[in-house]
């Protein structure tokens, strides 16, 4: 038998630099490129979506163009409901596994949560409820597309209330229409379109969506994780199983089908496709403002190979959600944040050296000319973004 590839912390950075579109060599030259090179873009905060993409293109490719077309035009990009019942933008030729391997079983429990929840907190039952969605599925097939307040309007259950956590400490009156809405996306039956407002708005337009082709939950797996192994390989089976959401023994089978390589890295076991056993070479050095989620900084749960362990408190949040930060050849060395005024600040957390300090600083000119009058606040505000913006 041959001797364990080993893939040291070094070449995954290189891996990381090239396969994520972060040198200045690797560069995408649109945004349904990033999205397949990434596999998913976390989409919780729209904002993060196009920040994600500007610092992956090329020169001259101009970022919200280039995403709306691919999410609102060409089809390219949809968000959807995906791993651990996160909104994700997935290129669409990954939608259907998605949607069978990860988000159709959370589906189903998002959709036994919320009638359980209204029948200990209204008169509504299963019957209420599927008309209310029948309702609302006949009123986008009319209008193409609608605001949820839209709807509202036009259907009238859906301003309907319950009491949410009756005789706890948590006790609320709640709209049934976010949650109705929801089910119906995680479902497959609609999904999020053009927003009000601009590119950093929430409030998103619903229409109908495409019916996604029936797939093996198995053959999903299997083909998610190849993707993902692909453009973030190795990883552990920790970091597989984080990611995903999915259970142990549903990951290991899915290992098994596309064939993966163990190899050793820092800390242990990781897995790589069977064709990516050949050295990656570190590219030319290279800089990067990275957005709050950005899907590099939130990869893996083993980060210790590109974080710091004592930089976590003031990079991330309590929840574990990651803030803006300041990226020097496949380590986060520092974060950022823009302050009222639309300037943008930055604090190292690490020696990087003089040419870090002037390549780090062309990026961060780069994107403040970029976003120009745009003001952007990320939805989880972290320790060193709340400090830096606040001065």
């Amino acid at each position: 038998m041959g001797e364990t590839r080993i893939i040291d912390a070094a070449e995954r950075r290189a891996r990381l630099g090239v396969r994520h579109r972060l040198a200045g060599s690797a560069r995408a030259g649109s945004a349904a490129e990033v999205a397949d090179a990434l596999v998913a873009l976390h989409g919780t905060d729209p904002a993060s979506v196009f920040l994600a993409v500007a610092a992956r293109l090329a020169e001259g490719v101009e970022p919200v163009g280039a995403v709306e077309r691919a999410l609102y035009e060409d089809g390219s990009l949809v968000r959807m409901h995906g791993m651990r019942h996160t909104v994700f933008v997935f290129p669409s030729s990954l939608a259907a596994a998605v949607q069978a391997s990860t988000t159709r079983p959370a589906a189903v429990r998002e959709r036994t949560t919320l009638l359980k929840h209204l029948a200990a907190g209204s008169d509504f039952d299963g019957e209420w409820l599927a008309e209310t969605e029948r309702l609302v599925l006949g009123e986008l097939a009319v209008r193409g597309e609608a605001t949820g307040a839209e709807l509202g309007g036009a259907v009238p259950r859906l301003r309907s209330t319950y009491v949410y956590g009756a005789g706890t400490r948590q006790e609320g009156v709640q709209s049934v229409a976010s949650r109705v809405l929801r089910v119906l996306g995680m479902e497959g039956r609609i999904v999020r379109g053009r927003p009000q407002g601009s590119w950093t708005s929430s409030r998103f337009r619903w229409a109908l969506a495409e019916e996604h082709p029936v797939r093996d939950p198995a053959e999903a797996r299997a083909e998610l994780l190849g993707h993902w192994l692909g453009a973030c390989g190795p990883a552990t089976e920790a970091d597989l199983t984080w990611w995903t959401g999915w259970k142990v023994t549903d990951v290991r089978k899915a290992l098994a089908a596309v064939g993966a390589v163990s190899v050793a890295v820092d800390g242990g076991t990781g897995f790589v496709l069977p064709d990516d056993l050949e050295p990656v070479a570190s590219p030319e050095p290279w800089a990067a403002l990275l957005p709050a989620l950005d899907p590099t900084a939130m990869g893996w749960q083993g980060r210790d190979w590109y974080l710091d362990p004592d930089h976590r408190a003031a990079l991330f949040d309590r929840s574990g959600n990651i803030g803006p930060t300041v990226w020097w050849n496949g380590r986060i060395v520092g974060g950022w944040a823009q302050r009222p005024d639309g300037s943008l600040v930055r604090r190292l957390l690490a020696d990087v050296g003089a040419e870090a300090e002037r390549a780090i600083g062309a990026e961060a000119e780069r994107l403040a000319e970029w976003l120009g009058d745009v003001r952007v606040t990320p939805r989880f505000r972290t320790p060193l973004e709340r400090e830096l913006s606040a001065h």
